[in-house]
């Protein structure tokens, strides 16, 4: 076990950061929208604030009611926010990542861990703004990994990374 990633790093794009609640947001949004997640949880938030609204209107001396209705309709809202601040109290205490992409895959170390994992963990990714997000191959797309671009060194890393998500996911058009 002497050589713990060495093999990794050989071409490969570096990126070292410390996980922000934004990232993790970022990738529960991604999977979120590939799973069609998103529709569901405006459907229940609307349907718990109608619900609410209608619990006022019709029955006026039911607040009670209608506030356990518009709570349900903000926790179902932001349920994307609280998982991510979960994930983000488990990993933040662990400090900087400092992860390499490379034709191998993908290595991340920390003061306390190295994770590596392999192309065939990914069915692909997607490219938002600030992040790349690869999708883990599982049906229900329980892992994301993200890749937050302000910790690239330099601009042309972009297209490096870029170039190697492309090459090797399984499926490129899941951009």
């Amino acid at each position: 076990m002497s050589d713990q990633g060495r093999d990794m790093t050989i071409g490969a794009v570096e990126l070292t950061y410390r996980p922000r609640h934004g990232d993790i947001v970022a990738g529960i949004a991604v999977r979120d929208r590939k799973r069609g997640l998103v529709f569901v949880r405006w459907a229940f938030t609307l349907l718990f604030a109608a619900l609410g609204v209608r619990t006022l209107v019709v029955y006026e001396s039911s607040v009670l009611s209608a506030g356990v209705a518009f709570f349900c309709a903000a926790l179902i809202w932001s349920m994307p926010h609280l998982q991510a601040h979960h994930v983000i109290r488990t990993v933040e205490w662990q400090g900087d990542y400092r992860t390499a992409v490379s034709a191998a895959g993908i290595s991340t170390a920390t003061d306390h861990c190295v994770l590596t994992q392999y192309w065939t963990m990914f069915r692909g990714y997607r490219e938002t703004r600030d992040h790349f997000v690869l999708l883990s191959r599982d049906r229900n797309i329980l892992c994301v990994e993200v890749l937050p671009k302000r910790s690239l060194s330099a601009p042309q890393d972009a297209d490096r990374l870029r170039a190697l998500l492309d090459r090797h996911t399984a499926s490129a058009g899941t951009r």
